[in-house]
């Protein structure tokens, strides 16, 4: 039988004191024989628990109220639902900017696409987006080797400028922009090989009537041609050759002909020259002849005016008197005939003679 005194009546702490006092704080334990352990077990379970200390334990608020466990579970699913709906609305949210395009594609079929910037949704789990530029791109193409109208092997090294004009279209025949970029190259290197063959290198290459431009201007419309007919959704801007080479193997015998080329075409400048050279100076010298020929006849017709005009004067200045004019031509005839050293023969009687002799008055 227990004591009165050890009974527990709600009051851990109180319990403790009454049962073991306060010595000190330490617990008194007692000990039991091996042999009487049995027995004492079996005996009274009021006097073995009185015996045994007890563990303290926290005391009991008998205020406090119990947990509603399932309102807690109900908000945390609620709380999970909303934040998962939250995630699910922003993951299929797509941002548009500027310069691109948005494709949407439901199943892997194309349903529309974005071109003007803003926010929009697609269907979760059903739908994706594909982004392309909607901008000009610049396309560096690979060297390739073209012949010429004249058997000339050249290297090529040119870019293109295009863009995205259909994003529908792009998808649904080539799949991806990279394809695009691909055929277009086929195409272009096409339409070069093309206009090439039927143009000569020197044609090419020479800076002052380089027929580059006429090229550029015809392969870009042409490629544009082969992508329309293909539906591939884009358009060649430009086309442009960077540079034309020659393949190393091929240097030195056309540079051989270039040289023997430009050779003919100097000695065919010389010789138009030349014979420009003759043609001006026999041109010339008929000018001069007939220059002369005009020249001498206005020359023969003024002396023969000019000699009529002095007979005239003679005569009108002889006719007042004969006698003098006579004596005047003798003595002009005399002045011709007579030198130094000459030996005049003549009669006696002569006029001449008595002129000379002083006898002639």
């Amino acid at each position: 039988m227990s004591n009165n005194k050890n009974n527990f009546d709600g009051d851990l702490d109180e319990f403790v004191k009454k049962l073991f006092g306060n010595k000190k704080g330490k617990k008194v334990v007692k000990e039991v024989p091996k042999a009487n352990e049995d027995a004492q077990n079996s005996g009274n379970d009021e006097t073995s628990s009185e015996e045994k200390p007890k563990k303290a334990s926290k005391p009991i608020n008998k205020n406090k109220k119990p947990v509603n466990v399932k309102q807690w579970v109900t908000s945390a699913v609620v709380l999970t639902v909303v934040f998962a709906a939250l995630l699910v609305v922003i993951a299929n949210l797509y941002i548009v900017k500027e310069n691109e395009f948005k494709v949407v594609r439901q199943f892997g079929e194309v349903v529309k696409y974005e071109s003007e910037p803003g926010l929009n949704m697609k269907i979760p789990f059903i739908q994706s987006v594909t982004t392309l530029p909607s901008n000009l791109l610049t396309h560096d193409m690979t060297e390739e080797e073209i012949s010429t109208k004249d058997k000339k092997r050249i290297i090529i090294d040119n870019y293109t400028i295009w863009r995205v004009t259909d994003p529908k279209a792009l998808i649904s025949n080539a799949g991806q922009l990279i394809n695009a970029e691909s055929r277009m190259e086929e195409f272009i290197y096409s339409a070069l090989r093309t206009e090439f063959g039927q143009t000569e290198y020197g044609d090419i290459i020479n800076e002052k009537e380089s027929k580059r431009g006429n090229i550029n201007v015809r392969v870009t419309q042409r490629v544009n041609e082969l992508i329309e007919s293909a539906n591939f959704g884009i358009e060649v801007i430009d086309v442009r050759i960077r540079r034309t080479d020659l393949p190393a193997e091929n240097e030195q015998s056309v540079y051989t002909n270039m040289i023997s080329e430009r050779q003919s075409i100097a000695q065919k400048y010389l010789s138009e020259g030349d014979a420009e050279k003759r043609s001006g100076q026999a041109k010339t010298d008929r000018e001069v002849q007939v220059m002369l020929a005009t020249a001498n006849k206005e020359a023969a017709v003024i002396r023969a005016e000019g000699e009529a005009q002095a007979a005239k004067i003679y005569n009108n200045a002889y006719s007042k008197d004969p006698e003098f004019y006579s004596l005047f031509r003798t003595l002009e005839s005399y002045k011709k005939t007579i030198g130094d050293e000459t030996m005049i023969i003549i009669p006696s009687d002569s006029p001449y003679a008595k002129l000379l002799s002083g006898q002639l008055k």
